[in-house]
C-alpha cells in the first residue's frame, strides 16, 4: 500500500515566512551560502561519532562526505553534527572503565540536542564502535523522526607467522601477560599486528552483534551487517542509504513503526542464531524503552534460547572470520535461514515487509551459515541463569559446547570489590581450583557505569585457572567465551543490595547452565540478619557526567535506561 508523500510546507524544519524562527534561521544559513530554495528542502542530520583518538571511529570523516553528497543527489539538505565518540579500548584507562556503558546515554542525548532542537527532519546515523549503535538507536526512538543506520564496517585483523590475531586476543593475552603466561616481547608483537585497517574489531563482538541487529530490526538497510569498513559495499550502502532517507522523509516513515515488539523479537532470534554479544539484550531494551515497545528483553531471549538454534560460529566462539560471514550472506542471511522463526510481516526502513526484503535472498556457505536442521548447536550460547543468588537475572556466554565444557559448578565463594584486588589475590596463589570468585561493585549503579570484568575472567585463564575455577559478578562481559564457568551482569547487583551484596567467603555457590540456575546457598534466615546490616552505599562521585548517571540509572532489567519512572508508567 502506497503512502501518503508530505508536501515541503509539512516538513517540520520549514517555518513560517515572516516568523522570527524564519526570519534568523535564514539569516544564518545564508551567511552559510544556502539558497532559498535549499533551505525548503528536508534537512538532516547526518550523525557522525569521527574522532582521532581510536581507529574504530578514524575513516568515519570520509564516509561523512559520501553521505552528504548521497543526500544532495536525492534532493535533501545535509548537516554533519558530531557526538561523544566512545572506544572501549580506550576510555576503559579512567575511573576503572566506568565511563563505558554512559557513554551510550551521552551518545543518545547528544544527539537530542543537535537534531531537535534545530528541528531537523531526518537522521543519517554513521554507526560505528558498539556503544554508538545502541545509542543512535535509542536516540531515533525517542526523536522518532525518519532515520537510516549506516553500518561503517569492522576492521581487518592480522596474522603473525601466519596465526590470526586481533584486538580481541590482545585483550585476552594482556590478562594472560599478567600472570607470566605471556611474555611482553609476544604481547608487544599482537599488538603491532593485530589491526590493519580502520572499522570495529573484526570478531562477533558487541559492536558487529549490534550491526546485525539493526539490521534485524529494519533500521539499516537489507545486507547492511557485517561490511568490511572502507569496502565497496560500505560505499554502495552509503550512498542507497542517502536516497533512501530522504524517501522515507517525503514518505513519512518514522522509526516507531519499524521499532516494534515484533522487530525486537527478530532480534533477539538473530543475535541467538549468531552467538552474538550478551550486551545487546541490555541495548535493545533500552532502545525498546526508547520506543514504547512492550517487550520484555530478557524474558524474549531467555524464551528463544530454547528454540533457536546456533546457525553461525564466528570467531570467537568459533573458527570462522567475520569476513567468511559477510561473504557467505552475513546477517540477511542468517534471517533467510530463521525465516521460519521470525515474525516476517515487520516493516523496515525499505517500507517492505521483512518477507519481501528476505526474497531470493541466498546462502553461499553452508559451512558458515547452517541450515536450521544442520546448526552449529542446537543448545544455546547464551544462557539466563535465576536462583537466590540472582533473583532477576544472570548471563552466561557459553558458546559452542563441547563434551570436556563444565556446565555445573559448586564451591566456596571468594569475595572482591575490586578488579585490581582479585588479580592481586590470583597472582599471590590465593585463588585455589574449585573457588568460586566473586567480583562486585561492578554494576550500573555500583560501579558507578558498570566497568568490565572481563580483564580479572582473562587473568585467571592466563594463571591456568580457567576451568578449575567460576568467576560471578554484576559487571559485564567482554564477548569473549571463556573457559570457564562464568556469569556476568547478576541482577539485583550489589548497589541495590541483592544477594551479590551479601556473600561472603566461604559461602557455597552453585550454578548449573542446564537448569539455567545461580544459588547462593545461605538460610533465608542468615541472608536477612545481613541485608538488615547492609549499609546502603552514598554516591561514589558529586559532580560530572558519573554523578548525572549513577543518580538517575535504572537496573539492567530496565535497559541500565535514564527514562524516569514516570514516563516508563506513561507507556
Amino acid at each position: 500500500m502506497a503512502r501518503r508523500r508530505l508536501k515541503a510546507s509539512e516538513l517540520r524544519s520549514n517555518f513560517e515566512p515572516g516568523s522570527s524562527r524564519w526570519a534568523v534561521r535564514r539569516a544564518q544559513w545564508r551567511a552559510l551560502g544556502l539558497s532559498d530554495a535549499d533551505m525548503e528542502k528536508p534537512k538532516i542530520a547526518v550523525v557522525n561519532t569521527s574522532s582521532e583518538i581510536a581507529i574504530c571511529f578514524s575513516h568515519l570523516d570520509g564516509i561523512a562526505k559520501r553521505a552528504k553528497e548521497a543526500i544532495r543527489a536525492a534532493g535533501g539538505l545535509p548537516f554533519e553534527i558530531r557526538t561523544t565518540a566512545p572506544s572501549d579500548f580506550i576510555l576503559s584507562a579512567g575511573r576503572r572503565a566506568t565511563y563505558i556503558l554512559p557513554s551510550r546515554d551521552l551518545i543518545a542525548n547528544d544527539v537530542e540536542l543537535q537534531v531537535e532542537g534545530p528541528q531537523l527532519d531526518g537522521m543519517l546515523m554513521l554507526t560505528s564502535c558498539d556503544k554508538t549503535v545502541p545509542g543512535q538507536l535509542m536516540a531515533a526512538a525517542r526523536l522518532d523522526i525518519p532515520t537510516l543506520m549506516v553500518v561503517c564496517g569492522y576492521q581487518a585483523s592480522g596474522e603473525i607467522a601466519g596465526e590470526h590475531v586481533d584486538i580481541e586476543e590482545v585483550f585476552l593475552h594482556a590478562g594472560y601477560h599478567a600472570q607470566g603466561a605471556t611474555s611482553f616481547d609476544r604481547l608487544k608483537e599482537m599488538s603491532e599486528q593485530a589491526i590493519r585497517s580502520p572499522g570495529v574489531c573484526s570478531g562477533m563482538g558487541t559492536a558487529n552483534s549490534m550491526h546485525s541487529v539493526t539490521e534485524a530490526l529494519g533500521l539499516a538497510l537489507p545486507g547492511a551487517a557485517p561490511v568490511a569498513a572502507n569496502s565497496p559495499a560500505m560505499w554502495d550502502q552509503v550512498d542507497r542509504a542517502g536516497a533512501r532517507l530522504v524517501e522515507m522523509i517525503w514518505e513519512d516513515l518514522r522509526p516507531r513503526e519499524i521499532l516494534t515488539p515484533a522487530a525486537f523479537r527478530n532480534a533477539a532470534r538473530v543475535n541467538l542464531a549468531q552467538a552474538g554479544s550478551i550486551n545487546c539484550i541490555k541495548h535493545l531494551q533500552a532502545v525498546a524503552l526508547e520506543a514504547g515497545a512492550d517487550v520484555d528483553l530478557y524474558e524474549t531471549f531467555d524464551r528463544e534460547s530454547d528454540r533457536i538454534p546456533v546457525l553461525t560460529a564466528v570467531r570467537p566462539i568459533g573458527s570462522h572470520s567475520i569476513e567468511a560471514f559477510e561473504a557467505a550472506g552475513g546477517a540477511r542471511g542468517t534471517m533467510k535461514r530463521l525465516e521460519p522463526l521470525l515474525e516476517t510481516e515487520a516493516l523496515t526502513c525499505t517500507g517492505q515487509t521483512l518477507a519481501a526484503n528476505l526474497e531470493g535472498v541466498e546462502i553461499t556457505d553452508d559451512a558458515v551459515i547452517r541450515p536450521l536442521d544442520d546448526p552449529h548447536a542446537s543448545e544455546p550460547a547464551i544462557v539466563l541463569l535465576k536462583g537466590t543468588l540472582a533473583p532477576n537475572t544472570g548471563i552466561v556466554k557459553v558458546g559452542l559446547r563441547t563434551p570436556d565444557r563444565k556446565l555445573t559448578f559448586r564451591g566456596p565463594a571468594r569475595v572482591f570489590e575490586t578488579s585490581a584486588d582479585a588479580e592481586a589475590a590470583l597472582s599471590a596463589g590465593r585463588i585455589k581450583p574449585g573457588d568460586v570468585l566473586v567480583l562486585r561493585r561492578q554494576g550500573v549503579r555500583g560501579g558507578p557505569g558498570m566497568g568490565g570484568a572481563s580483564r580479572l575472567v582473562f587473568a585467571v585463564e592466563g594463571a591456568g585457572l580457567g576451568p578449575e575455577v567460576a568467576v560471578v559478578t554484576d559487571g559485564q562481559l567482554s564477548g569473549l567465551v571463556n573457559k570457564g564457568l562464568v556469569v556476568g551482569e547478576v541482577q539485583p547487583e550489589w548497589a541495590e543490595a541483592g544477594p551479590i551484596a551479601l556473600v561472603e567467603d566461604g559461602d557455597t555457590i552453585a550454578i548449573d547452565v542446564r537448569e539455567k540456575r545461580l544459588d547462593l546457598e545461605v538460610s533465608a534466615a542468615e541472608l536477612a540478619r545481613r541485608r538488615a546490616a547492609f549499609i546502603p552505599p552514598e554516591p561514589t562521585t558529586d559532580s560530572g557526567w558519573l554523578s548525572v548517571y549513577e543518580r538517575t540509572v535504572s537496573d539492567l532489567r530496565k535497559g541500565a535506561s535514564l527514562i524516569p519512572d514516570a514516563r516508563r508508567k506513561e507507556k
